[in-house]
């Protein structure tokens, strides 16, 4: 049975916030709102990414979680740049922001239409839009250059160390401190460790373990990026790897597990970089001939992946499957009745699913849309790096966004793991866009008066900022 909680109207009643929180977070808003841009940057990730999504702030009917405060400060500050003139978007307008916007609108849109109650759009929808975009945007301005892109993942390590630190604790006795002393709408339930089997699931300070282990999952390609591209934050880039894979294997969790291996896979294939299109094909293939001669469909493969003992991959099969079978249900706004299609299908774990069956064809096309269009982008960028720790650095920034990718067939992100794959695919464009600077920059001082057209042609598109940002 679907928990109430999911529902509209299903969140809390009253304000539950810890004052300890509430100090820090007003601490962070400061900084946000008038600090340096990359000390606004690393209060914004540290706040988002450390306290949990159950700390609410409730004004009348509107539910403000403490990332939905901290995106008030960053709002703040983007209007301060805004009319002191300053550029708002680092690197400019990029293909992967009107993805965004069509993506938030239309599953607004479409839920509007779907349940066409107050409640849809006014506490719901409204607040969905406001988390998107305010969340995305504001990172996308924050992280401008080179610098901030290497700041980004530096404060992912440290929030990395303490979120492993706070699972180990976990596992070994099995109480969540986090939840534990700062209480919060879901304490009762994380304040004590999950169990699966023998082991205990670590949740630290996520909505859910299987999100903290994903954390986990998609960083580790990012800290070997940062072990390769500067040597002097190689001991922070150790530290970040040690952590990551401790918090992977804390959530006991099977989605978590196989994104960190998706990720690991992906730096192995480094040295096939050239050979990605022949790869790509050959995969396609291979699963168009699985498909020929089983007798199952060949997404029915996703069942033979449980590296925790658990029973979920059927599961995410069967979500799969029922979305298959069912497209006609969902296809132009989304549907209400998913949850018939199956046992336990109301439990939405697959992002894909989630928004194709919640939203709409639409929406799921714009969501890989952005996927694809970031995939672009590293490797137009990979492919004209000016040497080999670069064209590294990109490569594993790829190997993170397809860690993402994987990890979203078996979760869906809810919680604040949000605020890392927005990270991600803010600072995609801007090493784009450094890259293809410096591409420009050389070509220039070669040749002063042309740029030479080789270099323009594998450059990643990007369009100036409208003057209405």
């Amino acid at each position: 049975m679907e928990p109430k909680h999911l529902r509209f109207g299903g969140g809390v009643g009253q304000t539950i916030v810890n004052p300890i929180v509430l100090v820090v977070v007003l601490i962070a808003g400061l900084l946000i709102c008038f600090g340096g841009r990359r000390k606004a940057l690393a209060a914004f990730l540290a706040g988002a990414m450390l306290i949990p999504v159950d700390q609410i702030l409730l004004i009348g009917s509107l539910h403000f979680p403490m990332l939905r405060v901290l995106i008030l400060f960053g709002g703040i500050r983007m209007l301060r740049a805004k009319f002191a003139g300053a550029r708002l978007l680092g690197a400019g307008w990029n293909r992967i922001d009107p993805a965004m916007i069509v993506l938030t609108m239309f599953i607004a849109v479409n839920g509007v239409l779907l349940y066409g109650t107050e409640q849809a759009v006014v506490v719901y929808q409204l607040g969905n839009i406001y988390s998107a975009f305010g969340a995305y945007f504001i990172l996308r301005h924050l992280i401008h250059d080179d610098a901030d892109v290497m700041l980004t993942i530096r404060t992912f390590a440290y929030i990395a160390l303490i979120v492993a630190a706070i699972m180990t604790y976990e596992q070994a006795t099995g109480k969540n401190p986090y939840y534990a002393y700062l209480g919060g709408a879901h304490a009762s339930m994380y304040g004590s460790a999950l169990e699966r089997g023998a082991r205990f699931r670590a949740t630290g300070c996520f909505g859910h373990p299987i999100l903290a282990g994903t954390f986990g999952a998609i960083s580790f390609p990012l800290f070997a990026g940062l072990w390769r591209r500067d040597r002097k934050y190689r001991l922070v880039a150790v530290m970040g790897i040690g952590s990551a894979a401790i918090i992977a294997w804390a959530a006991n969790s099977s989605t978590s597990l196989v994104g960190f291996a998706a990720g690991v896979a992906a730096l192995c294939l480094w040295p096939l970089r050239t050979y990605m299109r022949p790869l790509r094909w050959a995969m396609l293939l291979a699963l168009v001939n699985l498909q020929l001669v089983m007798k199952a469909p060949v997404w029915h493969l996703i069942t033979r992946i449980d590296v925790t003992g658990s029973s979920s991959s059927y599961h995410r099969y069967q979500l799969i499957n029922q979305c298959i079978l069912h497209f006609s249900d969902w296809w132009l706004i989304g549907t209400k009745n998913y949850a018939d299609w199956g046992w336990d299908l109301w439990d939405l774990s697959n992002q894909y699913v989630g928004i194709a069956d919640v939203s709409g064809l639409l929406p799921l096309l714009a969501f890989v849309a952005m996927i694809v269009f970031a995939f672009k982008y590293v490797g137009k960028s990979r492919r004209i790096a000016p040497d080999k720790k670069q064209e590294w650095f990109v490569w594993a920034l790829g190997a993170s966004l397809f860690a993402n990718v994987v990890a979203f067939f078996g979760i869906g992100y809810f919680d604040q793991t949000i605020v890392a794959w927005y990270a991600l695919l803010a600072m995609i464009p801007v090493v784009a866009h450094s890259i293809r600077k410096a591409r420009r920059a050389e070509a220039q001082k070669a040749a002063p008066d042309e740029i030479a057209p080789a270099a323009l042609e594998t450059e990643p598109e990007t369009m100036q900022i409208p003057n209405f940002v």
